[in-house]
């Protein structure tokens, strides 16, 4: 039996509201045709005989506290993408000249950005100095603007939004990619997006859709009243110039802005760039071949809960998987495309099996179907691995010996349960690669308030049985660190628990987190309010279905689309009785897929590959902070110096070479319509060489 899971629910969206319409500013319509994506920057007529320009591979941002530049950044930082940012609310902030924006190096001219995000068009003022040479800037060296948030009118090539457009709430409004969408920034979308409608009792996302002018082309529109179609967000080609205008508000968590922003990206930096970005997707099954303890809906505890009084948790009807189930869930893979990884107890099988007349039916089918999954050791009988428990009080505390020093599970215990349930899993022919845990409950990890370090045996047992990743709670500690030789993964908890086994038990038990005290819940929420909190109890009968599902759903599908490889891990018990677990991954496949297209697949890496890529980001991350990483374009060359060992993210469009000490090879892997990867010079190279497409 395992007691004290954490359930520690996910923060929810916040919601953006209509925000006032920016001052207009004034400007001439040209007849310029939308530029490529990938553009070479050439030089105006009058430096045609001046070198190729340098354009350095750094954003230049322009903040003005608002959500929607707030989600921008976001998407830079999380992709690896290095930025500088301008606070508009800074009294001693720099000023845009064109020193700031522009210098000479090595007798090139130097572009310091290869593009600018504005939270508005006219951010400085229409007819301010500022303004003035930022536009001169773009115009120079082709460096593209992004217009975060504004709304419809002329001077952002649109016509207002009474000229045959529609302005108001988004909430639940499906807007398309148009062909000019899917042609280029937008072509990893499948087509239709739909914006969130999370609660009807408040407006998340408000939008100016208007009519294009000359000059503009639509990437994102909706259907208007009176036929034809207005645009959300496209590009407006104007006096040399080239603007995406994004007419409606969003801020960082909103779904439809995590699906655009990859392509607002790419729109940007004409799709060359430092960082990349993928979507992920992994479900840890931990407690494979152990029971799970059942929620009791009378006391609402636990039996075997040390908060839990009373009870006998081994007479209590534990939930296990049967043999039908393991048939279910491999039936359910093949059907769905998508892997699992079980989370294995081999210790706790063969406890089983001694108990219940030496048969086991449900591991002779996991073991029969074993190559169908991927395996982790979750320790041989799942002991709670960190100081020893005093059981007397509750909560638990550390027990102490003599001296008031706390006592610790023992070095030689914690390599029995790693070492152990490895090779039981090699007795039985099961792949389990040894460099990858997860302790039951994370114990051995520090564990809050009892708890305040890890087991200083922790780190010694992990080198002696050669694991490097060891998973963590991410609603405890969301960061990778260090554990001796060894590294933490962590693991979004999901809101299926581990106790229940049918809908009913689980509406039940989620009742009594999220409702008051008034409503017969816990009163949790009524000290600590969070995103899953209820204003009234779920129907025991459809509860589930109808609010946990598509709330967990959505919640797991957040952390997705935003390049987030962190596992997410639920327990045996959801696979078992009615199977809670499939109606959310079912959704969050059937949403998915719904949204992008075959170019972006979920990508299911296993533990020690999401371990690998924080590790790398982490790197990079201080690398671009310490400023020591140096990346520039030169027409179709793009060169990149870092710190020896560290890995560059690099993302480039198909048909780019990476340049070798003789000759070229291709470069990356094809992803979302581009091509990246995380790269490093070869032998015998100090910099990372690109040669992108010329066409």
């Amino acid at each position: 039996m395992h007691a004290n899971r954490t359930r520690t629910p996910a923060p929810a969206p916040t919601t953006s509201g209509r925000r006032g319409a920016p001052r207009r500013a004034g400007r001439t319509a040209g007849a310029l045709a939308a530029a490529a994506l990938l553009a070479t920057v050439l030089p105006s007529a009058q430096a045609a005989a001046a070198p190729v320009p340098r354009i350095d591979l750094t954003v230049l941002v322009v903040d003005d506290g608002g959500s929607a530049i707030e989600a921008l950044t976001a998407e830079l930082k999380g992709s690896g993408v290095p930025y500088r940012t301008v606070d508009l609310n800074d009294p001693n902030r720099p000023v845009l000249t064109p020193a700031f924006l522009s210098d000479t190096v090595d007798g090139r001219p130097r572009a310091k950005y290869q593009g600018v995000v504005l939270p508005h068009e006219t951010a400085f003022g229409p007819d301010s100095a500022e303004h003035t040479a930022l536009q001169a800037y773009e115009r120079t060296f082709g460096v593209p603007q992004v217009d975060a948030y504004t709304w419809s009118h002329p001077g952002v090539g649109l016509d207002y939004t009474t000229d045959g457009g529609w302005s108001g709430v988004l909430d639940g409004v499906t807007a398309g990619v148009t062909p000019a969408g899917k042609a280029g920034p937008f072509g990893y979308l499948a087509g239709a997006l739909t914006f969130e409608d999370n609660d009807p009792a408040v407006s998340e996302s408000y939008g100016y859709a208007g009519r294009p002018r000359t000059g503009f082309t639509s990437l994102v529109d909706i259907p208007v009243d009176g036929g034809g179609r207005a645009s959300l967000v496209g590009e407006y080609a104007s006096d040399g110039r080239r603007e995406l205008v994004v007419t409606f508000a969003y801020n960082q968590h909103q779904r439809q802005f995590r699906a655009l922003s990859r392509g607002i990206v790419e729109w940007l930096t004409q799709g060359v760039h430092l960082g990349q970005s993928r979507n992920y997707l992994s479900v840890h099954v931990d407690d494979v071949f152990a029971p799970d303890a059942r929620w009791d809906t009378v006391r609402n505890c636990t039996p075997g809960d040390l908060d839990c009084v009373g009870g006998d948790p081994e007479a209590e009807n534990p939930i296990r998987m049967t043999a039908a189930d393991a048939t279910y869930a491999a039936a359910w893979q093949k059907a769905s495309g998508f892997t699992l990884d079980m989370v294995y107890n081999g210790g706790q099988g063969e406890q089983w099996k001694t108990e219940h007349g030496g048969s086991d039916p449900l591991a002779a089918r996991l073991i029969a179907d074993r190559a169908q999954y991927r395996w982790i050791n979750h320790t041989y009988t799942h002991p709670y691995l960190g100081c020893v428990q005093d059981n007397t009080t509750v909560p638990w505390r550390c027990a102490t010996d003599a001296s008031g020093s706390t006592l610790w599970v023992s070095r030689a215990e914690l390599t029995a349960q790693i070492r152990n349930n490895v090779n039981w899993a090699v007795g039985k022919g099961i792949s389990v690669d040894r460099s990858e845990l997860v302790t039951g409950e994370h114990s051995g990890l520090k564990t809050l308030p009892q708890q305040p370090a890890d087991n200083p045996n922790l780190a010694g047992a992990l080198a002696d049985n050669g694991v490097k990743w060891t998973a963590s709670d991410n609603s405890r500690e969301p960061r990778q660190r260090a554990v001796g030789a060894a590294k933490t993964v962590p693991r979004h908890p999901m809101n299926v628990y581990y106790n229940v086994g049918t809908a009913a038990e689980m509406a039940d038990e989620y009742n009594w987190v999220y409702t008051s005290r008034a409503d017969g819940g816990s009163g949790v929420c009524e000290s600590n309010p969070a995103s899953t909190c209820l204003p009234a109890p779920l129907d025991p009968a459809t509860g589930y279905a109808e609010h946990i599902v598509p709330q967990e759903a959505r919640i797991a599908l957040g952390h997705v689309v935003a390049n987030d490889p962190r596992p997410h891990y639920v327990h045996q018990s959801n696979l078992a009785e009615e199977r809670l677990l499939y109606p959310v991954l079912d959704r969050i496949l059937a949403e998915y897929r719904s949204l992008f297209a075959a170019s972006t697949p979920l990508v299911n890496p296993r533990q020690k590959d999401v371990g690998t890529e924080l590790t790398r980001r982490d790197a990079w991350d201080a690398a671009l902070a310490a400023g020591k990483v140096t990346a520039y374009r030169v027409g179709t060359t793009v060169t990149v110096k870092a710190p020896a060992g560290v890995q560059v993210p690099l993302t480039a469009p198909e048909g780019t070479r990476k340049r070798l000490v003789l000759g070229t090879t291709a470069f990356g892997t094809a992803y979302a319509g581009s091509r990246s990867a995380w790269t490093a010079p070869e032998l015998l190279q100090t910099a990372v060489t690109l040669q992108l497409p010329t066409a």
